[in-house]
This record gives structure tokens, C-alpha cells and sequence, in this order.
């Protein structure tokens, strides 16, 4: 299939959040034109990619193709919001941990980071970060630049994050066994998102 120049100029162009009222946040993350060389010539199609989450530890990611793009983004957001998963975050703004991610040529690093550090991140990346609600994060895309790649390479490493409750129910420890004394309290003290548990939401 042949594949024309991307629509929407740089790459924040290609960005857009909607917001939906069933509190979800979808954000276009990139949109390609596509043909499919036929006998009479060659029939257009648009590609999209949509990442879709609560900004609550819920995130999921989509594509879809259709003659025309709102069909597209239709497509891609409903594939989204099947295939969303949920993140155990600390303190309700960070990972509990650093996470490596890869999805072929695709490897990216995702980073706990202090409060107030923000979302340091680009692309595509950024666009995941911010619809599951993270705060405080520092990413950094080593492999492909491909947006596709780049997105389940991210996926990848937040499905790889865990939180010390699930280690410990898994190790069948206590979670001061995993963590030292002072870290439980901070931990009481802050909350966790997503209950501990990192579970498929279909």
C-alpha cells in the first residue's frame, strides 16, 4: 500500500484533545493519508491513531482507517476505549518506579520523578502521559521515531510498572518488607491510584 505525505504539517499540529462526557479525554496523535493503488487509479484513505484515558490511571490506544478522517477518529477512539489499561501511580502524580519499554524498533524509558518536575516528555509520548494524568514524569524515546512504535513501547513500559502492594501480595510479604518503614507511611499518607493493581479494563 502506497502511503502519500502525512496531513497536518509539524508534529504538534497533529495533536488534538477532545473532551467526551463520559469524562474521557481523547488525543489525535497523528493522521496519514493512505492509497491503495487499484485498477482505475488510486483510492485515498485516512489512517489514524488516537490514545484515549480519565486522566485517573486509565489510558488505552487505537487505530482506524476510513474514507474520511472523522470516520477514521471515530474508529480509533472506540478501538482506544476497548483496549484501556490501568497504572498504579504514586502519590497520585508519579510511577512507583523506572520502567524500560520496547515494541520493535521501538524503546522508550519512563523515569519517577519529584514533585513538580511536570511531564517531560515529547511527541506522542506526551500525549499518553497526559490523558492517563500522570504528573511528575521524565520519558526519553531511544529506538523509532515511528509514532506507532513509539506508543505500544510506551504502553509496554506502563503495563511493566507495579505497585510495593501488588509486590507484596505476589512475594506474599508485607508491603514494609518491601518498602522501609518511612516509605510506608509516605505511602498511607499519599494514596495510590488504581487500587495497586495493574488490570486490563475492557
Amino acid at each position: 500500500m502506497a502511503r502519500e505525505p502525512r496531513e497536518g504539517g509539524g508534529r504538534g499540529g497533529r495533536e488534538r484533545e477532545r473532551e467526551h462526557n463520559d469524562e474521557f479525554i481523547d488525543k489525535l496523535v497523528t493522521i496519514n493519508r493512505v492509497a491503495k493503488v487499484v485498477k482505475g487509479g488510486r483510492r485515498f484513505a485516512f489512517a489514524a491513531l488516537v490514545v484515549v484515558g480519565d486522566q485517573k490511571g486509565r489510558v488505552g490506544f487505537g487505530a482506524g482507517k476510513a474514507r474520511e478522517v472523522p470516520e477514521a477518529i471515530r474508529k480509533a477512539t472506540e478501538r482506544a476505549k476497548r483496549g484501556l489499561i490501568r497504572v498504579p501511580m504514586k502519590e497520585g502524580r508519579t510511577l512507583h518506579h523506572d520502567s524500560l519499554g520496547q515494541y520493535g524498533a521501538g524503546s522508550v524509558i519512563l523515569r519517577a520523578a519529584p514533585a513538580g518536575t511536570g511531564i517531560i516528555a515529547g511527541g506522542p509520548m506526551r500525549a499518553v502521559l497526559e490523558t492517563l494524568g500522570i504528573g511528575d514524569v521524565v520519558a526519553k524515546s531511544m529506538g523509532s521515531r515511528n509514532p506507532h512504535n513509539m506508543i505500544k513501547a510506551t504502553f509496554d513500559a506502563l503495563q511493566n510498572c507495579a505497585s510495593p502492594r501488588s509486590v507484596a501480595a505476589r512475594r506474599g510479604k508485607k508491603v514494609s518488607d518491601i518498602l522501609g518503614k518511612r516509605e510506608v507511611v509516605g505511602e498511607v499518607a499519599g494514596g495510590e491510584v488504581a487500587g495497586g493493581e495493574l488490570a486490563d479494563v475492557g
